[in-house]
C-alpha cells in the first residue's frame, strides 16, 4: 500500500524564469513525518518477528529439548533387564564356542625362532 505525498505547490524553472507555487512545507513536513511513524512501526514488528524466530521465544509454541530423553524407573528397569539377558546370551555363546589352540605348524615357528 504506498501513499504518494501530496505537493500541491511546488516551484519549477520554465526557460531560465523561475514561476514559483507555493508549496505548504508544513503540510509535507506532517505527512512525512506520518509516513515516518508507519515505516518505524511495520520496520519494529519486522525486526520482533525475525528476534522471536530467532530465540524461539513466541514464535513457536513448543520448546526444542536439549541432550538426552531421561527414563523413568520402570524403563531403566526395562533397559537393565533386556541388557543382563544380551550379556548372558553374549557370554554362554562365548563359552560353547572352543578357543583355538595354535597348531603345531604355529608352534613351531615360534619355537624355531627363539
Amino acid at each position: 500500500m504506498t501513499k504518494l505525498l501530496d505537493f500541491p505547490r511546488i516551484v519549477v524553472y520554465d526557460e531560465g524564469t523561475l514561476t514559483q507555487f507555493k508549496m505548504d512545507i508544513v503540510k509535507a513536513l506532517r505527512e512525512l513525518y506520518n509516513e515516518k511513524k508507519r515505516l518505524d512501526a511495520s520496520i519494529a514488528l519486522l525486526e520482533a518477528r525475525i528476534k522471536a524466530s530467532r530465540t524461539g521465544s513466541s514464535a513457536k509454541s513448543t520448546k526444542r529439548r536439549r541432550g538426552r530423553k531421561s527414563m523413568s524407573a520402570a524403563e531403566r528397569l526395562e533397559v537393565s533387564k533386556r541388557m543382563t539377558l544380551y550379556w548372558e546370551a553374549r557370554r554362554a555363546k562365548q563359552s560353547a564356542a572352543p578357543t583355538p589352540s595354535p597348531s603345531d605348524d604355529q608352534q613351531a615357528s615360534t619355537t624355531s625362532a627363539s
